[in-house]
């Protein structure tokens, strides 16, 4: 899986044009009154493009990572100019009265959660003095998710293994994450006792019935990531022989396929095209705890997946082009086995 500087120039160019782009929007919101009638712009300061707030956040997250890592993107002086508009400390206050307000408190639960976390996560791990400011200006909404972490996932009985948002696997998988760079071992207690109740007794998942239509997750192969995680790598190995008896021999065929789509201008239909990076980035993560040769096997479905996907980031459709770029550097950059 490679990119070319001009590819990374031209996500780079989708994400800033799409974090200032207010509509379409999906607002998500629940309405209390006619009070609560505002403009993404006044309720979202901070996220307010990117057609829905946990695709403005992962856009954010996304320009970061390339800022970093490429620090000679032509448009990194805008990048930074327009970040430091949107993540001051007045936007990033009124966020979070956003989800004070009665009826919004599970807003993006738990997926702009993660994001959210995963964007905190890439500023404390760079030493960038832009980014520090941005890091301390957000910091009071990152601690305002994992608090709600804590106050959800107690009282969640049982996982949400959909192929959506809601999936609990992601948002337990980048939360851990977050933990494990902040070594914050309460939260790690937690998404690790929650994890091992919720998929450690899982057996023989029926993925041959994967993708449902609307997929940008395989709900198999995010749990088996997540775990990839939780557990130790022999543990792990044991665990997905009878999550997955026969995975790493290329079973079921249906995982290893990649998916298509028949229309990218539908913003339900063209989550495969994710799909086939989620899949991408699952099947890299669960690489790490084998050896070589079953690590090659899986990293050669990874790259399968990121090829057919990789030309449809750039659509020309807004209804994939305002998140797609940000799963493709994902899937880019999610593990050890560095694609440049």
């Amino acid at each position: 899986m490679q990119l070319t500087f001009e590819t990374v120039t031209s996500f780079a160019a989708l994400a800033l044009q799409g974090i200032q782009r207010e509509y379409p929007n999906k607002l998500g919101q629940v309405l209390g009154s006619d009070h609560d009638l505002k403009t993404p712009r006044q309720l979202h300061p901070a996220f307010y493009g990117c057609f829905d707030w946990h695709s403005a956040v992962h856009s954010h997250w996304m320009l970061v990572t390339l800022l970093q890592r490429f620090p000679k993107l032509p448009q990194a002086n805008t990048i930074r100019q327009v970040i430091h508009q949107h993540l001051t400390t007045e936007n990033i206050a009124q966020e979070i009265a956003f989800f004070h307000t009665p009826h919004n408190q599970s807003f993006e639960r738990t997926y702009g959660w993660a994001w959210l976390l995963k964007l905190s996560e890439v500023l404390l791990k760079w030493e960038d003095e832009d980014a520090q400011i941005w890091k301390k200006n957000l910091q009071p909404l990152t601690n305002f998710m994992v608090q709600k972490y804590f106050d959800f996932l107690p009282k969640l009985q049982y996982p949400i293994r959909t192929g959506q948002h809601p999936n609990t696997a992601f948002g337990l998988s980048f939360a851990w994450d977050y933990a494990t760079v902040i070594e914050n071992a309460q939260l790690k207690e937690l998404i690790e006792e929650k994890a091992r109740i919720f998929f450690l007794k899982d057996k023989n998942a029926p993925a041959n019935w994967e993708p449902n239509g609307f997929d940008f997750f395989s709900p198999s192969l995010q749990e088996a990531a997540l775990m990839s995680r939780i557990l130790q790598p022999k543990d792990f190995a044991t665990w997905l022989q009878g999550f997955l008896p026969n995975l790493t021999e290329g079973q079921p065929k249906n995982l290893f396929i990649p998916v298509s789509v028949t229309d990218r201008s539908d913003g339900k239909l063209v989550h495969l095209d994710g799909l086939n990076l989620s899949r991408a980035w699952c099947f890299r993560e669960i690489a790490k705890a084998f050896t070589v040769s079953t690590q090659d096997y899986l990293l050669k479905a990874a790259n399968q997946h990121f090829e057919a996907a990789i030309p449809n980031v750039t659509s020309g459709d807004y209804a994939g082009e305002h998140w797609l770029a940000s799963f493709a550097t994902y899937a880019l950059f999610s593990t050890n086995h560095s694609p440049f």
